[in-house]
């Protein structure tokens, strides 16, 4: 593949800005997981406290990307942003001027999965631009936007040192307004949009066998992605004694590792096959998710959850390698479907860490569960692997897709 080629083969100012887009909005939602040691210091909270507390937006985000993809295919991923941007300021207003309970803070934490939506729009404005070779490639720069929540958990602890954590949720109004603007001035995609089905219509792919593997697949990579994004800096706090800016400088590097390397998974899937990756993949993260679980000393810590991220990072853009090619006319229904049912995993394991912490007095029954799950995750993907070559999907059920 030449770089040049891939440059026309769609829109460059969509990618950009479906890149941004998932840039500022992974940034605001992660934030309350970013200033999160701030914010359990002043409540002092438990720890099953600050697990549900950077969790609740991961949950609220699963809960608005079905209908936000809905709302994609029907009116239009642009519009769509346009509505989502300006939704995601009015909790970040909110969490400027108020949050002076837990409740409160909780509340933000719920309008915030607004911005956690975003895969259900940037994926589909991305998608219709390129064609199928070029997928795994083009949905591996937008999901690089993930990027935002490496600058959350780097910038907002140093920030909150000189404004608070309150005034750091309202400098992050800035760049969402400049995207905002962006997205006022982008000229309408000259794509082909799918024409808009009713509800039935939509819910019928759940019926097809391979929406619920990528579910459990991207719940796996996903969810733990994001769950470990959200709740690292509230654990190395925690666990090693760090400092709310050192957290977040550890916690930045294993996010910006899992972003850059995206891409990367999304063209490896190209070359050699969303499935073959994904097998290859969760085998890695079960035997060193088992491993983290033992809670070795810091620095060698810090190399296997760097190199867990990272994988979960390809296996993520191995995911979204497969979706758009199974499912070209209902790429927005099924990226909210797919991206709900992998944030509900990204809510369950802060939430299980932190269970685990208070029940245990150890996080490393949490991880362990997790390597069993990606254990798991491996042998289905072997299991499907049976029936399925470079050309074709065969995954068992009714229904075959060219990969």
């Amino acid at each position: 593949m030449q770089l040049r080629e891939f440059m026309h083969a769609g829109s460059f100012t969509i990618l950009v800005a479906g890149f941004l887009y998932f840039f500022v909005s992974t940034m605001v939602w992660l934030m309350i997981g970013a200033l999160a040691p701030l914010i359990a210091r002043e409540f002092s909270l438990s720890a099953s406290e600050r697990g549900l507390m950077v969790a609740v937006p991961i949950l609220a985000g699963a809960l608005v990307r079905l209908p936000l993809g809905i709302a994609a295919d029907s009116f239009g991923a642009k519009r769509i942003a346009l509505a989502g941007i300006s939704a995601t300021i009015v909790p970040l207003i909110a969490g400027w001027l108020f949050g002076r309970t837990l409740a409160e803070v909780y509340l933000i934490g719920i309008l915030l999965g607004v911005a956690g939506g975003s895969f259900a729009v940037a994926f589909p404005l991305v998608s219709r631009c390129y064609p199928p070779h070029y997928q795994g490639l083009a949905m591996g720069i937008v999901g690089a936007g993930y990027l935002g929540a490496a600058v959350a958990k780097f910038s907002g602890p140093r920030v909150a040192e000189w404004v608070g954590w309150h005034g750091t949720l309202g400098l992050a109004i800035i760049p969402v307004f400049m995207v905002l603007v962006l997205f006022l001035r982008l000229p309408k995609p000259k794509t082909h949009t799918p024409p808009p089905h009713n509800l039935r219509q939509y819910l019928r792919v759940l019926k097809a066998r391979d929406a619920w593997w990528f579910n459990l697949f991207y719940m796996t990579s996903f969810g733990g992605f994001v769950g470990l994004a959200t709740f690292l800096p509230l654990f190395f706090y925690d666990q090693y004694g760090l400092s709310p800016v050192s957290a977040g400088n550890f916690a930045a590097g294993c996010i910006a590792a899992a972003s850059l390397l995206r891409p990367i998974g999304g063209w490896l899937a190209d070359q050699v096959g969303g499935m073959r990756m994904l097998f290859a993949l969760f085998a890695a993260l079960g035997v060193l998710s088992l491993a983290l679980a033992q809670l070795p000393p810091l620095d060698w810590f810090v190399f296997m959850v760097f190199t867990i991220m990272a994988l979960l990072g390809m296996a993520n853009g191995a995911v979204f390698q497969l979706v758009p090619q199974r499912f070209s006319q209902e790429i927005g229904i099924v990226t909210g479907i797919v991206g709900a049912t992998g944030a509900l995993g990204g809510f369950f394991l802060p939430a299980l860490l932190g269970l685990s912490k208070d029940m245990s007095g150890s996080y490393g029954a949490g991880f362990a569960l997790f390597g069993i799950l990606c254990c798991l995750c491996m042998t289905l993907a072997a299991y499907a692997q049976k029936n399925w070559n470079r050309v074709t999907i065969a995954f068992p059920g009714p229904t075959n897709a060219s990969d």
